[in-house]
Protein backbone atom coordinates (compact mmCIF):
# COMPACT_ATOMS: atom_id res chain seq x y z
CA UNK A 1 0.00 0.00 0.00
CA UNK A 2 0.90 3.64 0.14
CA UNK A 3 -0.31 6.93 1.54
CA UNK A 4 -0.32 10.21 -0.33
CA UNK A 5 -1.92 13.44 0.80
CA UNK A 6 -2.69 16.78 -0.86
CA UNK A 7 -3.73 19.86 1.14
CA UNK A 8 -4.91 22.98 -0.70
CA UNK A 9 -5.05 26.08 1.47
CA UNK A 10 -5.21 29.79 0.60
CA UNK A 11 -1.45 30.29 0.42
CA UNK A 12 -0.14 27.02 -0.99
CA UNK A 13 -0.73 23.42 -1.94
CA UNK A 14 1.12 20.82 0.13
CA UNK A 15 1.79 17.31 -1.18
CA UNK A 16 3.13 14.48 1.00
CA UNK A 17 3.86 10.87 0.00
CA UNK A 18 5.55 7.79 1.39
CA UNK A 19 7.97 5.61 -0.60
CA UNK A 20 7.28 2.02 0.41
CA UNK A 21 6.12 -0.55 -2.13
CA UNK A 22 5.13 -4.03 -0.95
CA UNK A 23 4.49 -7.16 -2.97
CA UNK A 24 4.24 -9.38 0.10
CA UNK A 25 6.02 -9.51 3.44
CA UNK A 26 9.22 -10.77 1.84
CA UNK A 27 9.32 -8.25 -1.02
CA UNK A 28 9.36 -4.65 0.25
CA UNK A 29 11.05 -1.96 -1.84
CA UNK A 30 11.43 1.80 -1.91
CA UNK A 31 10.15 3.83 -4.85
CA UNK A 32 9.30 7.51 -5.04
CA UNK A 33 5.60 8.11 -5.62
CA UNK A 34 5.97 11.82 -6.35
CA UNK A 35 6.78 13.41 -9.72
CA UNK A 36 7.35 17.13 -10.30
CA UNK A 37 7.15 19.03 -13.59
CA UNK A 38 7.38 22.70 -14.37
CA UNK A 39 8.14 25.58 -16.68
CA UNK A 40 8.93 28.55 -14.39
CA UNK A 41 6.52 31.41 -14.93
CA UNK A 42 4.23 29.28 -17.08
CA UNK A 43 3.13 26.07 -15.33
CA UNK A 44 3.95 23.92 -12.31
CA UNK A 45 2.61 20.44 -11.50
CA UNK A 46 3.15 17.72 -8.92
CA UNK A 47 1.72 14.22 -9.24
CA UNK A 48 1.52 11.50 -6.55
CA UNK A 49 0.42 7.91 -7.12
CA UNK A 50 -1.01 4.89 -5.33
CA UNK A 51 -1.72 1.43 -6.68
CA UNK A 52 0.05 -0.79 -9.19
CA UNK A 53 3.66 0.33 -9.55
CA UNK A 54 4.00 -0.83 -13.17
CA UNK A 55 0.87 1.11 -14.11
CA UNK A 56 2.03 4.31 -12.43
CA UNK A 57 5.49 4.10 -13.98
CA UNK A 58 3.97 3.48 -17.43
CA UNK A 59 1.67 6.48 -17.02
CA UNK A 60 4.61 8.70 -16.06
CA UNK A 61 6.64 7.36 -18.99
CA UNK A 62 3.78 8.15 -21.38
CA UNK A 63 3.44 11.70 -20.03
CA UNK A 64 7.17 12.31 -20.46
CA UNK A 65 7.18 10.72 -23.93
CA UNK A 66 4.34 12.97 -25.09
CA UNK A 67 6.32 16.03 -24.03
CA UNK A 68 9.47 14.78 -25.77
CA UNK A 69 7.58 13.99 -28.99
CA UNK A 70 5.68 17.28 -29.08
CA UNK A 71 2.33 15.50 -28.83
CA UNK A 72 -0.93 17.21 -28.04
CA UNK A 73 -2.33 17.04 -25.46
CA UNK A 74 0.69 16.96 -23.19
CA UNK A 75 1.90 18.53 -19.98
CA UNK A 76 3.10 21.47 -22.09
CA UNK A 77 -0.07 22.05 -24.13
CA UNK A 78 -3.03 21.68 -21.75
CA UNK A 79 -4.67 25.02 -21.02
CA UNK A 80 -5.87 24.45 -17.45
CA UNK A 81 -5.76 21.93 -14.60
CA UNK A 82 -9.13 20.39 -15.50
CA UNK A 83 -7.84 19.52 -18.97
CA UNK A 84 -4.68 18.10 -17.42
CA UNK A 85 -6.69 15.86 -15.07
CA UNK A 86 -8.72 14.59 -18.05
CA UNK A 87 -5.54 13.86 -20.01
CA UNK A 88 -3.86 11.96 -17.17
CA UNK A 89 -7.07 10.01 -16.52
CA UNK A 90 -7.25 8.90 -20.17
CA UNK A 91 -3.58 7.90 -20.18
CA UNK A 92 -4.10 5.86 -17.00
CA UNK A 93 -7.15 4.04 -18.42
CA UNK A 94 -5.27 3.23 -21.65
CA UNK A 95 -2.25 1.88 -19.74
CA UNK A 96 -4.47 -0.33 -17.57
CA UNK A 97 -6.36 -1.66 -20.61
CA UNK A 98 -3.09 -2.48 -22.39
CA UNK A 99 -1.94 -4.44 -19.34
CA UNK A 100 -5.10 -6.54 -19.36
CA UNK A 101 -7.39 -4.55 -17.06
CA UNK A 102 -8.76 -5.64 -13.72
CA UNK A 103 -8.18 -4.49 -10.17
CA UNK A 104 -4.60 -5.69 -10.02
CA UNK A 105 -3.55 -3.02 -12.54
CA UNK A 106 -5.44 -0.09 -11.01
CA UNK A 107 -3.76 3.15 -9.96
CA UNK A 108 -4.98 6.44 -8.53
CA UNK A 109 -3.31 9.83 -8.62
CA UNK A 110 -3.24 13.13 -6.79
CA UNK A 111 -2.58 16.06 -9.12
CA UNK A 112 -1.82 19.61 -7.98
CA UNK A 113 -0.57 22.66 -9.75
CA UNK A 114 -1.26 25.79 -11.71
CA UNK A 115 -1.11 27.03 -15.30
CA UNK A 116 -0.66 30.69 -16.20
CA UNK A 117 -4.03 32.31 -16.81
CA UNK A 118 -6.05 29.72 -14.87
CA UNK A 119 -6.64 28.86 -11.23
CA UNK A 120 -4.51 26.46 -9.20
CA UNK A 121 -6.21 23.20 -8.28
CA UNK A 122 -5.92 19.86 -6.50
CA UNK A 123 -7.50 16.73 -8.02
CA UNK A 124 -7.83 13.05 -7.21
CA UNK A 125 -7.88 10.94 -10.38
CA UNK A 126 -9.53 7.54 -9.98
CA UNK A 127 -8.43 4.36 -11.76
CA UNK A 128 -11.48 4.66 -14.04
CA UNK A 129 -10.16 7.99 -15.34
CA UNK A 130 -12.75 10.21 -13.66
CA UNK A 131 -11.72 12.70 -11.00
CA UNK A 132 -12.80 15.00 -8.19
CA UNK A 133 -11.52 18.41 -7.13
CA UNK A 134 -10.81 19.73 -3.66
CA UNK A 135 -13.12 22.48 -2.38
CA UNK A 136 -13.60 24.90 0.50
CA UNK A 137 -15.57 22.17 2.28
CA UNK A 138 -12.97 19.46 1.52
CA UNK A 139 -9.57 21.21 1.27
CA UNK A 140 -7.56 17.99 1.31
CA UNK A 141 -7.54 14.75 -0.69
CA UNK A 142 -5.97 11.36 0.09
CA UNK A 143 -5.11 8.21 -1.82
CA UNK A 144 -3.93 4.83 -0.59
CA UNK A 145 -4.11 3.95 3.10
CA UNK A 146 -6.13 7.01 4.07
CA UNK A 147 -8.04 6.10 7.23
CA UNK A 148 -5.30 6.35 9.86
CA UNK A 149 -4.28 9.89 8.97
CA UNK A 150 -7.76 11.29 8.33
CA UNK A 151 -8.99 12.29 11.85
CA UNK A 152 -6.46 15.08 12.41
CA UNK A 153 -7.11 16.48 8.93
CA UNK A 154 -10.85 16.62 9.58
CA UNK A 155 -10.29 18.49 12.85
CA UNK A 156 -7.63 20.97 11.77
CA UNK A 157 -7.42 21.65 8.03
CA UNK A 158 -9.33 24.60 6.58
CA UNK A 159 -8.58 26.83 3.60
CA UNK A 160 -7.42 29.52 6.04
CA UNK A 161 -4.92 27.21 7.77
CA UNK A 162 -1.36 28.58 7.58
CA UNK A 163 1.32 26.84 5.53
CA UNK A 164 3.32 25.88 8.64
CA UNK A 165 0.23 24.45 10.36
CA UNK A 166 -0.80 22.52 7.26
CA UNK A 167 2.68 21.00 6.87
CA UNK A 168 2.80 19.93 10.52
CA UNK A 169 -0.74 18.53 10.34
CA UNK A 170 0.07 16.65 7.13
CA UNK A 171 3.24 15.15 8.58
CA UNK A 172 1.39 14.07 11.74
CA UNK A 173 -1.22 12.47 9.47
CA UNK A 174 1.56 10.61 7.67
CA UNK A 175 3.24 9.57 10.94
CA UNK A 176 -0.06 8.18 12.27
CA UNK A 177 -0.28 6.06 9.13
CA UNK A 178 3.32 4.86 9.48
CA UNK A 179 2.55 3.86 13.07
CA UNK A 180 -0.55 1.85 12.19
CA UNK A 181 0.32 0.29 8.82
CA UNK A 182 3.64 -1.38 8.02
CA UNK A 183 2.99 -1.21 4.27
CA UNK A 184 3.48 2.57 4.43
CA UNK A 185 7.03 3.69 5.07
CA UNK A 186 9.83 6.23 4.60
CA UNK A 187 11.43 8.07 2.97
CA UNK A 188 8.65 10.66 3.16
CA UNK A 189 8.52 13.33 0.45
CA UNK A 190 7.12 16.82 0.99
CA UNK A 191 6.49 19.38 -1.75
CA UNK A 192 5.04 22.85 -1.20
CA UNK A 193 3.75 24.86 -4.18
CA UNK A 194 3.08 28.53 -3.46
CA UNK A 195 -0.27 29.45 -5.02
CA UNK A 196 0.04 32.04 -7.78
CA UNK A 197 3.84 32.06 -7.97
CA UNK A 198 4.35 29.62 -10.86
CA UNK A 199 7.78 28.91 -9.33
CA UNK A 200 9.34 25.57 -8.49
CA UNK A 201 8.08 24.38 -5.13
CA UNK A 202 10.00 23.70 -1.95
CA UNK A 203 11.01 20.05 -1.58
CA UNK A 204 12.08 18.08 1.49
CA UNK A 205 12.90 14.38 1.91
CA UNK A 206 12.56 12.78 5.36
CA UNK A 207 14.64 9.62 5.79
CA UNK A 208 14.20 6.58 8.02
CA UNK A 209 15.38 8.31 11.21
CA UNK A 210 14.92 11.97 10.36
CA UNK A 211 15.52 14.23 13.37
CA UNK A 212 12.58 16.52 12.65
CA UNK A 213 10.12 13.65 12.20
CA UNK A 214 11.39 12.00 15.38
CA UNK A 215 10.92 15.24 17.32
CA UNK A 216 7.46 15.81 15.83
CA UNK A 217 6.42 12.26 16.76
CA UNK A 218 7.63 12.61 20.35
CA UNK A 219 6.00 16.00 20.83
CA UNK A 220 2.71 14.78 19.38
CA UNK A 221 2.73 11.67 21.56
CA UNK A 222 3.33 13.81 24.65
CA UNK A 223 0.59 16.27 23.64
CA UNK A 224 -1.88 13.40 23.17
CA UNK A 225 -1.01 11.89 26.55
CA UNK A 226 -1.40 15.27 28.24
CA UNK A 227 -4.73 15.84 26.53
CA UNK A 228 -6.03 12.48 27.76
CA UNK A 229 -4.81 13.23 31.29
CA UNK A 230 -6.67 16.57 31.19
CA UNK A 231 -10.00 14.99 30.33
CA UNK A 232 -12.57 14.75 33.16
CA UNK A 233 -12.87 11.30 34.70
CA UNK A 234 -16.04 9.34 34.12
CA UNK A 235 -17.96 8.60 37.33
CA UNK A 236 -19.33 5.09 37.19
CA UNK A 237 -22.36 4.42 39.38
Amino acid sequence: MTYCLGIKIDQATIMISDSRTSAGVDNISTYSKMWRYGVPGERQFVLCSAGNLATTQSVIAKLERDVKNGASPSLLTVSDMHELAEYIGKVSVAVQAKAGGGGVFEATFLLAGEIQGSANALYMIYSQGNFIKSSSHVPYLQIGEAKYGKPILDRVIQESTSVDQAIVCGLISMDATLKSNLTVGPPIELYVLENGSLKLGQYRLFGEDDEYMRSLRNLWNTAMENAVDAMPSLVLN
